[in-house]
Formats: C-alpha cells, sequence, structure tokens
C-alpha cells in the first residue's frame, strides 16, 4: 500500500516565478518546500559522488582488446581525470534531465556493476576497442528506449504485483544499507576468509575512520529520531569536518597505496583541503564511440548476447529502483506506481544511451537518491540540484575528494531502515507472495544485485502459481519477464555457446 500523501495538508502555492517553480515540480503539493528539495539534492549528491572517483578507476584503468589495446580515450596511460569529467557530465546532464522530464526525486550516474560489465566483459575481449564496447552501451539504450516507447517496459511494469513492489523496495533497502556498511569499512571480507564477512578489522572496529562512520552513524540516528530538517546532510558534514580532523591529526592514509594495505586505512578518498579548488574539466572522451563497430570484430551473435546482459540488468534495476524512491517518498498509488512512469522510464533510457556516447559506461537511476528523499526530497527539483552539482563538480573535482566514504555512508544505512519498514506490508501468511518477496529480499544484498533480487521472486512467483493450478492468475507479462530471468541467470552458458 502506498503511503499517504502530504498534499491535503499542504499550503497554497506561492505566485511569481518561485510559484511557477512549484506548480511545475508540485513541490507544495507533495508536502515539501525549495529548500528541503536543494537539501535533498545535495544529500543525494554527496552519497553518490563517489562514482566520479570510482568510476575512473573502473573503466579508466584496463586496455581494451584483452590487455593488448589501449586505454580509455586511446591512450597509452590512463587518463583518469578526462574519465572523471566525462562521469560528472554525464550525471549531470541526465540527473538534470530527469527532474524536469520525470520530475522525480532520482538522479543518475555510470551503474556500478555495469561498468565492470563493460570493462571485462565487452572491452577486453579480443579484438574489441573501447570505442567499440561504448557503441554496446548504445546500442543497449536505444533498444530500451524503443521498448519504452511501445509501452512494453511500462507494460511489464504494471505487470508486478503490489506486494511484490513492495518487497522489491525492502530489499533495496537492506541493499543499500549493507552497500554503506561494506563501502565504509564496517563490514568487510576477513583476511583469512573463514567467513564471508566479518566486522570491521579482524572483529574490532578499533581504526579512526571507522571511528568517523560510527559518529556520522549515530548523529544521523539521532537526527532523524529527533525529526531535525536536513538531518542526514548535517551528518555528513560533520563526519567529513571529523574526518579532515583526524587525518590531520593521525596521518592514517588510504587503505590501500600501491603494493602496501593498510586495514584501518580510509576506503577511497583521503580525506584533506585541496591545494586548489577548481580545476578545467576534459572533456575530449565525449563522442568515441562506434556504433557497429564490435560485429566486425566478434560477430551478431555475440554483440546480441552482450547487448541482452545490459538491457535485462538496466531494464530491471531501474524499476526495482523507481518503485523504492516512490515507496519511501510515499509517491506511490495503490498498485504501486509512481507518478510520470513513463517519462522516467524514457529518461532513464536516454541516460543509457547517453553514457556510451560520453564514453563513461551506460548511465542508469542510483538508489543513493533514497538519501536525499530520507532527507524530505520529494519533487524532481532534487533531482536538478543534483545533477547541478555534478556539473559543478567537473570543475570543484577536488572538493568532492574532500568526502570520504566512512562520512558518506552512514547515510545509506539510516536510509536503509527508513526503506525497510516496508515490509508491513506484505501478507506474510499467504506463502504464494510471502515465499518471492522473502527471496527478492535477502538475494538483493546477498548477491550484491537488484536483478538477482526481482529475478528470484519473479520466477519463484510463477513457480508457485503453476504449481498450485493458478497459472491463469499470473500476468502474461509475467511469464515473458520470467522467461527472460532464466536466460539472464544462464548467460554465461549461452554465451559460451555461442563463442563468447
Amino acid at each position: 500500500m502506498a503511503n499517504p500523501s502530504p498534499a491535503a495538508t499542504a499550503a497554497p502555492a506561492a505566485r511569481g516565478p518561485l510559484g511557477a517553480l512549484d506548480r511545475y515540480f508540485e513541490i507544495t503539493r507533495r508536502g515539501s518546500t525549495v529548500g528541503t528539495e536543494i537539501r535533498g539534492g545535495l544529500v543525494t549528491f554527496f552519497t553518490m559522488s563517489y562514482i566520479i572517483v570510482l568510476n575512473p578507476l573502473i573503466i579508466g584503468t584496463v586496455r581494451s582488446d584483452g590487455g593488448e589495446g589501449t586505454f580509455l580515450g586511446g591512450g597509452d596511460v590512463p587518463d583518469l581525470p578526462a574519465v572523471a569529467a566525462a562521469t560528472a557530465l554525464v550525471a549531470g546532464l541526465m540527473s538534470i534531465l530527469m527532474g524536469v522530464v520525470g520530475r522525480f526525486p532520482l538522479a543518475l550516474a555510470a551503474g556500478l556493476g555495469l561498468n565492470a560489465v563493460v570493462t571485462y566483459s565487452v572491452a577486453f575481449l579480443p579484438g574489441m576497442t573501447w570505442a567499440d564496447a561504448m557503441g554496446i552501451v548504445v546500442l543497449e539504450g536505444l533498444i530500451i528506449l524503443v521498448l519504452v516507447l511501445t509501452g512494453f517496459r511500462e507494460a511489464v511494469f504494471h505487470a508486478v504485483p503490489a506486494q511484490l513492489k513492495t518487497a522489491i523496495s525492502v530489499g533495496i533497502g537492506l541493499f543499500i544499507a549493507f552497500i554503506g556498511l561494506v563501502d565504509s569499512g564496517f563490514v568487510r571480507i576477513p583476511a583469512s576468509q573463514a567467513t564471508p564477512v566479518e566486522l570491521g578489522v579482524s572483529g574490532s572496529l578499533g581504526s579512526w575512520p571507522l571511528l568517523v562512520f560510527v559518529v556520522g552513524l549515530l548523529l544521523a540516528v539521532v537526527l532523524v529520531a529527533r525529526r531535525v530538517k536536513g538531518a542526514i546532510l548535517i551528518a555528513i558534514v560533520v563526519a567529513t569536518l571529523l574526518a579532515l580532523v583526524v587525518e590531520a591529526v593521525g596521518r592514517i592514509g588510504p587503505r590501500t597505496d600501491g603494493e602496501a594495505v593498510n586495514p584501518g586505512g580510509w576506503a577511497l578518498n583521503v580525506p584533506a583541503l585541496p591545494s586548489s579548488v577548481v580545476q578545467a574539466p576534459d572533456f575530449s572522451l565525449l563522442g568515441q564511440f562506434s556504433l557497429f563497430g564490435s560485429i566486425e570484430k566478434i560477430g551478431v551473435v555475440a554483440v546480441v548476447l552482450l547487448v541482452f546482459t545490459l538491457l535485462l540488468a538496466d531494464f530491471f534495476d531501474t524499476m526495482g529502483t523507481m518503485v523504492a524512491i516512490g515507496g519511501e517518498a510515499g509517491l506511490l498509488d495503490e498498485e504501486g506506481n509512481p507518478p510520470r512512469t513513463r517519462q522516467i522510464l524514457v529518461v532513464d533510457s536516454v541516460a543509457a544511451a547517453a553514457g556510451g556516447m560520453g564514453s563513461v559506461s551506460s548511465n542508469t537511476s542510483y538508489v543513493e537518491s533514497a538519501a536525499g528523499v530520507g532527507d524530505g526530497a520529494r519533487t524532481g527539483l532534487a533531482s536538478v540540484t543534483t545533477g547541478v552539482a555534478f556539473l559543478l563538480a567537473t570543475f570543484l573535482s577536488p572538493l568532492v575528494d574532500v568526502v570520504p566514504f566512512e562520512a558518506a555512508t552512514p547515510a545509506l544505512v539510516v536510509v536503509g531502515f527508513l526503506m525497510v519498514v516496508q515490509v508491513a506490508g506484505i501478507d506474510w501468511k499467504d506463502v504464494e507472495i510471502a515465499v518471492p518477496a522473502f527471496l527478492t529480499i535477502v538475494l538483493m544484498p546477498f548477491a550484491y544485485s537488484i536483478t538477482v533480487g526481482m529475478g528470484a521472486g519473479v520466477i519463484s512467483f510463477v513457480v508457485l502459481k503453476l504449481a498450485l493450478g493458478k497459472a491463469r492468475a499470473v500476468h502474461p507479462l509475467m511469464w515473458v519477464v520470467a522467461v527472460l530471468f532464466v536466460a539472464y541467470f544462464l548467460i554465461v552458458p549461452l554465451r559460451s555457446l555461442a563463442g563468447v
């Protein structure tokens, strides 16, 4: 069941420029304010700005053509600043587009996981160039756009039962909480590998970066409990300031530095005041893609399977994220659908193609947007704010590097809790929906994939209905989706058969 809308109690909209802004984004109608939307957009930016640093490390440090080719951009050495600038630029433009067209508090950037697939499963193939790989990303985005414009993607979304959509939202809540715990180092793979994960370093929280995380988390929890406006943003800022002091005094350094390993170090960014604030961006990567070059290199069948792999992950990840964000914001209708569904899906599809055109991998909707929603964002103005922050980051990248994972990730844990409370909307006494819901919820964090959780939920739902003689109760499109997910789970042997 959707959360109650605050629209009925909202104050009348103002007149003038602010009034036009209010009416367009339905700010007052959704029970928000311009200030709240801007603050929420900044919270979302800080929780996902790590992609500006992380995406270059994934796609910018690997040679194409099985390691025999060039780095992204065509050089013999990595050009990480250019990758970072293009990553921020595309993320900024697509987030603004989502805000203006979708009018939904959902930000976009290069998709983690998808960028690894593009790097190691596409660009790394023998004979492939980075331009060929990005061409496949563009093809995938264009195909998804066609599926949206024909109504197929939206029809699939509406075919999913409401309680299964709730389970998707809950599963994503656990997933992003787990992301926060892992990225901060609060939970990590033990050196002995005796267990899948452990607490901190050898079961201990005895490191200064983890102290920063704990302080940030407790502060966020207290501020949220006391209903302080801007609670999550305040927690991020305070934790960042604490991190700057801790690093200045303790000289802790990064967790890994080349061959050296420092378990008690900072996870990604080492917090330090930059020597300069402004840095001119390099956008030379834009437009470096070859739309059909991959067909000549690896053949039509192989290209189709690679496009299918990217397409299915993009197709369903966004649907799950959209439901999760809408549920947290109280914007879903009785069937669990957000407003302007088609516009949201169109922008997401365009973003996938834009990521390939910008040479930064497929751009997709970010579940970290829930952090901004948790801080009060309810409209597309928040996404516009996030987008503007990304555009500024193309010039102000030194400032982005100031915020370490340990200061930003407490927001994900808190928002994960806020999303998990929707679990009460599932009828746990009805096994036909409870088992698919359970598999959806647990497999998202355990398999570290939204798509895997959704696939397990859909397949088990269809199988149970079939086994109980209720096949007619299953929407025809759910059968189609179940078959697609089976193909997705078997994609490796299918690609082997095709010689990819």
